[in-house]
């Protein structure tokens, strides 16, 4: 995601209007879990405290667990020992994003005796995840990214664990990364007789972690709109398709095509916003052509013929002096300025 995340964390970057976590957060509040903790580290502390603040807008405690070393998700997972002390957790990586939440999830855990539980995602090439063999209705093996998969069921970034995975972390020993591996730690429950079962995806399941993949889990959510309209909207634009447009927005002389959003404050004039766009909060665009993209706060586009397959960071402008047509496509981080000759 870089260059994104030099100047922020990859699980803030907003995906419909909202960031990634936020997603994770909401899956976690619906299974019914009221205490949650942040690992991140410390450099990345405010900014999370920031945008997340107590929890108590999602009903839950959240607490934030410093890494200070980033030394592999097992470490991770140790470093909250003393947060989950012997009651069985849930584990989710922030820039997961499920369909269907984690709430069948929790309660098929609850019902049953495992001391893990592993989320899983049939994919056509499991090479490039991390892979889990089944036999029985159980786990028998993790392999991280192997070259001839045993199976094709990849590891999605979500576990339910009982404290015996604390024992684990202790006994496995970094890989060639220098990481402490999770797949390794749940290899050792495995190896020492424990229970590990496996849970299969129902719906889509995302992982944000390139800018494609950002834009696509964009479209998937943006597909669950409704149509909303509350800001102003002139009698000279026209719009198609589901629509939400934030309080405050000004929609001037433009063609709106949906599905897409439009954030608080924001200004459209003199332009078409296709299908499966984001437009964040007090975003300018004028005499300009853009779709399946993500513009976040504060940005401005003025003069572009057309803009598309892009993820835009904060306060970016982009303009130019001609109006040809022309398509363009960028990946930019907060605070650029491009301008087209």
């Amino acid at each position: 995601m870089r260059p994104l995340t030099y100047t922020g964390a990859k699980h803030l970057i907003p995906v419909a209007n909202k960031p990634v976590i936020f997603y994770s957060i909401e899956a976690v509040a619906q299974a019914g879990i009221r205490e949650l903790g942040i690992v991140v580290s410390p450099h990345r502390e405010e900014e999370f405290k920031l945008a997340l603040g107590d929890g108590s807008r999602w009903g839950l405690k959240i607490s934030y667990i410093l890494q200070h070393q980033p030394k592999g998700l097992a470490h991770a997972v140790s470093c909250a020992r003393d947060f989950v002390g012997r009651e069985p957790f849930l584990v989710y990586l922030g820039d997961n994003l499920l369909e269907n939440g984690v709430a069948d999830f929790v309660r098929e855990f609850e019902r049953g005796n495992a001391n893990a539980s592993i989320v899983l995602v049939e994919v056509e090439d499991p090479r490039s995840f991390g892979v889990a063999q089944l036999k029985d209705g159980q786990i028998i093996r993790v392999i991280e990214k192997p070259q001839e998969p045993p199976s094709n069921f990849a590891i999605v970034g979500v576990y339910l664990f009982d404290e015996k995975i604390f024992e684990a972390i202790r006994e496995i020993k970094p890989s060639w990364r220098d990481e402490l591996e999770i797949t390794d730690a749940i290899q050792r429950l495995i190896d020492k007789g424990y229970r590990v079962t496996p849970h299969l995806v129902r719906g889509w399941w995302k992982d944000v972690g390139k800018p494609d993949d950002m834009l696509h889990a964009n479209r998937l959510l943006l597909e669950r709109i409704t149509t909303q309209i509350e800001g102003e909207l002139d009698n000279h634009s026209q719009i198609s398709g589901r629509v939400q447009i934030a309080p405050g927005a000004k929609i001037k002389n433009s063609e709106l095509r949906g599905p897409l959003v439009i954030g608080e404050g924001a200004v459209i004039e003199d332009s078409f916003i296709g299908p499966f766009t984001a437009i964040g909060p007090r975003v300018t665009i004028r005499h300009s052509e853009i779709e399946y993209s993500i513009v976040m706060e504060g940005s401005h586009i003025d003069g572009i013929g057309r803009i598309d397959h892009s993820l835009i960071g904060r306060n970016v402008a982009i303009s130019k002096k001609d109006r040809r047509p022309e398509a363009l496509s960028f990946v930019l981080a907060d605070n650029s300025q491009i301008k087209l000759i």
